[in-house]
């Protein structure tokens, strides 16, 4: 048995790790001739360079004392750092053309062009009008084969390529198939002396109107009823989440890229969502900018409510830190005339709001106690901020009473161990573990799953928010990606998301070292859906790593099981133990 399967494609610059099993650890194993370390298990793990083409083959020969087996295996390599073919005059990657695809921008704004193409070439884009782009070569520290340079150029106040359609269509609207002519179609072209290269760029880009586009942001656009009712926000296509905006949020639409739009927020502020998630809104609405009202506090016994009404339900943010909650409102002006807190309450001292910027209003919450959870919700145009109370805590155990929601982490996806461990496996075993673990020690115990069935990542989150569990631990093993050196890159870390998990992810953390043994890779912030929820401290917890054979090997042990759910034990204890001593205090 070998990993990656060969009909995996792989994305590797020079080296790679592959792993298996030979079956027995008396076996010796050679991969290209070379000899591989055999664990007592017949795992194996090989870090091997890999050949420039896009074909790599390993052959693979074991044997002991009694039998002996070969294997011929074949690794795809990804395409994308071609370089020109043998004797070429003049080449131009097509893989590398940036953008491509349907792009919907303003009138004045700029869009930046890029391709790979023969150093020294003269390098344009054609639009099928006839108008000439030139694209530039860039500095030489762009990593890229010999004899290849990376040009560039920008393209404003243009259209190219046949239409793409309306930036945000009717839900009827059917996208007509692009033509197939040259000639409605920008070109790119390389000339070297007397040789020309031409190629079709495959982008359609329109211009939008010049008033605003006003959509309602809508996770759940395909009446599917089994969303969260939040939009994610990203600073850039496919990056990181920063914005959760809620159902109905109302927006302006500044651009398009294929399947996410950008959201002008406010004058500095930009955030790019699903265009799955926006449904538009009748043309021609005003936009302007919102009132931000005078705002109230209600306690209550699980949690306080702050109440802010606004004109419409603008975007917004949550920053969050210590003892504190600041809430920004974006395309927005204050009208905040009066604070009131509706009576005494030990968790709120003060409340204030500040008009950040021109079209951006902050109201900040200063807490008593550092922050435990949060979650916001519309009602009618008032936007609701709950802010819960930490629990009241056993100074003799902590755990006394307290319901931990335990997540073993996947299936579906998952690593897999050289011999064929599954993560998800792994995880259910550590965290059946920890459940006996915690129970003992009398707390209340919530699993997101006990058996080794697919559950998707939202429901876990939102099983552990209903039951208003106290803390979230996912259970992980961890694995690399292609091109790293497992034998130098692994270790046991722990990953949060919010502010007021890294002292739970601290706790966690030093146990994990402490037990396992294995290096310190500490605590990182992740974008994790399981780390991402904010009504409680969550963290996701990666022990062993599963593609090294000794560390697969102790995950397949009761002792190795027990090892790491003790550890996450003793750090959830200290952590709880440490707040219970901060109130007494």
């Amino acid at each position: 048995m070998a990993y990656p399967p060969t009909d995996a494609i792989v994305d590797v610059a020079d080296s790679s790790f592959i792993f298996g099993s030979v079956g027995s650890g008396d076996a010796q194993l050679t991969i290209n001739g070379q000899p591989v370390r055999v664990w007592p298990n017949g795992a194996w793990l090989a870090f091997l360079p890999f050949p420039s083409d896009t074909l790599a083959r390993f052959d693979l020969e074991a044997s002991n004392a009694t039998d002996s087996a070969s294997l011929t295996y074949l690794i795809h390599r990804t395409p994308g750092r071609a370089a020109p073919p043998p004797g070429a005059t003049v080449w131009i990657d097509t893989l590398s053309l940036a953008p491509r695809g349907r792009v919907w921008l303003g009138r004045e704004e700029y869009l930046p062009l890029s391709v790979r193409a023969s150093q020294g070439a003269e390098v344009r884009l054609r639009l099928s009008d006839g108008t000439v782009v030139p694209l530039v070569a860039e500095p030489e520290a762009s990593v890229v084969p010999e004899g290849v340079r990376v040009f560039a150029g920008v393209l404003r106040g243009r259209t190219t390529g046949p239409d793409p359609g309306p930036v945000l269509p009717a839900a009827s609207y059917v996208m007509p198939a692009a033509p197939g002519a040259d000639t409605v179609w920008a070109a790119v072209e390389a000339i070297s002396g007397a040789d020309t290269l031409r190629a079709r760029w495959p982008l359609q880009v329109a211009l939008l109107d010049t008033l605003p586009v006003l959509a309602e942001l809508d996770d759940d656009t395909a009446s599917a009823g089994t969303t969260d009712s939040m939009t994610i926000g990203r600073a850039l296509p496919g990056g990181t989440y920063a914005w959760f905006f809620p159902t109905g949020t109302c927006v302006e639409v500044s651009s398009r890229r294929d399947g996410d739009v950008r959201l002008k927020l406010s004058s500095s502020a930009e955030a790019w969502v699903p265009a799955s998630d926006v449904r538009p809104l009748p043309a021609g609405l005003p936009i302007g900018t919102a009132v931000v009202g005078s705002a109230m506090l209600s306690p209550g016994a699980a949690f306080a409510t702050l109440r802010v009404p606004v004109s419409r339900r603008l975007p917004f943010r949550i920053i969050e830190s210590e003892r504190a909650l600041a809430l920004r409102f974006y395309g927005a002006a204050g009208d905040v005339n009066w604070i009131r807190y509706g009576g005494s309450d030990s968790l709120v001292r003060r409340i204030s709001w500040e008009q950040t910027s021109v079209d951006e209003v902050t109201i900040t919450v200063e807490l008593a106690r550092p922050v435990w959870g949060y979650r916001t919700r519309w009602e009618g145009n008032d936007l609701l901020l709950d802010v819960r109370r930490p629990p009241v805590l056993d100074g003799g155990n902590p755990l006394s009473g307290r319901l931990i929601a335990v997540d073993p982490g996947h299936p579906p996806g998952g690593a897999i161990g050289p011999t064929g461990l599954r993560e998800a496996e792994a995880n259910l075993a550590v965290a059946l573990e920890l459940r006996r673990l915690l129970a003992g020690a009398g707390a209340r115990v919530l699993m997101t799953r006990t058996e080794d069935i697919a559950v998707d990542l939202a429901p876990r989150v939102a099983m552990a928010e209903r039951a208003d569990a106290d803390v979230l631990i996912s259970i992980h093993n961890n694995a690399l990606p292609d091109g790293i050196d497992p034998f130098t890159h692994h270790g046991t870390s722990v990953y949060y998301n919010h502010p007021g998990s890294i002292p739970l992810a601290r706790d966690i953390q030093g146990e994990l070292v402490r037990a396992l043994r294995l290096p310190d890779l500490g605590i990182g912030r992740g974008d994790l859906a399981l780390v991402r929820g904010t009504w409680m401290p969550s963290v996701l917890t990666e022990g062993f790593f599963m593609t090294l054979p000794d560390q697969e090997a102790a995950l397949r042990t009761p002792r190795g099981r027990v090892m790491y759910a003790r550890a996450v034990f003793d750090g959830l204890r200290r952590f709880l133990g440490e707040r219970a001593r901060d109130e007494a205090r």
